[in-house]
């Protein structure tokens, strides 16, 4: 896999329900928007995915339907746990099923100083031959990936990249400067994708994208091509999307969206629960806007 397929925009995927169960068809059927929307790659199996509550039959069914409706586009899949052993037998029942790249997490709740992280992350990477994508996200795993341990990281051959959600703008300007090249830096901030970018970043895995995959990957397109006027409108215009993405847990809000617009129910998995009726009277005005109702 050529490694500039993931520039652009990869669409951190949802995973629907249906009194209970997986909606497989619902799950096909969006991966079918993301690629009509211009999408450059998919991310199943995220936090975005509710991933934690997924069986293992779960898991490789819905990288399957991800494969076999990417159009050749690449699949990333998230793989990360707080468990060197799990991830890794993670890593062994989906490197099967047609994934392109795991995408591993800061491990979680552990707290791991800068060292643990470091040797945690090699082994992984020892473990599969495929790329494997860092990501970074001290709100949700209470622990920081620094950019100097980052930088060590990127010198190991199928380390490619990191996914960077910590909003430290100088931690992620540190990494942008002094990464090898060929190391790809993904803003995991649909907000910060455009200023990110505009430093030298190379796109976004997007929540945002699951709603609005054309606009959000025309976005990134169009820091690519240089047209940085264009994007600037394009960001201005989503930013209420972005921002109301968020206002409660990911993927509470992006859920309520999508079933407004008649893609999935609005079920998650506990402990998480369908919207407030607020958020959901937001997300149906904020699709509105955007014209996508």
């Amino acid at each position: 896999m050529n490694i500039n397929e993931l520039r652009g925009c990869g669409t951190a995927l949802v995973t629907p329900f249906r009194d209970g169960q997986v909606d497989y068809d619902a799950f096909a059927a969006l991966v079918d928007y993301q690629i009509k929307g211009g999408v450059d790659f998919l991310v199943p199996l995220g936090t975005t995915g509710e991933t934690p509550c997924l069986t293992d039959e779960e898991k490789i069914k819905v990288l399957t339907i991800a494969k076999e409706h990417s159009c050749g586009k690449p699949v990333v899949a998230g793989v990360g746990t707080n468990s060197l052993e799990h991830t890794i037998s993670n890593i062994r029942l989906l490197e099967p099923h047609g994934v392109d790249v795991f995408l591993v997490v800061v491990p979680y709740y552990n707290k791991p100083p800068q060292e643990g992280m470091y040797q945690y992350f090699k082994a992984v990477a020892a473990a599969t031959s495929k790329p494997v994508l860092l990501y970074n996200v001290p709100g949700r795993t209470g622990a920081n990936l620094e950019a100097a341990t980052t930088l060590r990281l990127a010198k190991i051959d199928n380390i490619i990249g990191i996914k960077e959600a910590s909003s430290n703008r100088g931690q992620i300007l540190e990494i942008i400067e002094g990464r090898p090249e060929g190391f790809l830096v993904l803003s995991g901030n649909d907000d910060e994708t455009f200023p990110l970018m505009k430093a030298g970043a190379d796109g976004v895995i997007s929540v945002a994208s699951n709603i609005a995959p054309e606009p959000v990957a025309k976005l990134t397109h169009a820091m690519m091509e240089g047209k940085v006027e264009k994007a600037a409108g394009l960001h201005e215009m989503l930013s209420p999307l972005f921002r109301n993405c968020f206002v409660e847990s990911n993927p509470i809000p992006a859920k309520a969206a999508l079933a407004a617009m008649g893609m999935m129910c609005n079920e998650l998995r506990l402990p998480l629960v369908a919207s407030q009726q607020k958020t959901y009277d937001l997300m149906v005005e904020t699709i509105k806007d955007l014209k996508l109702l």
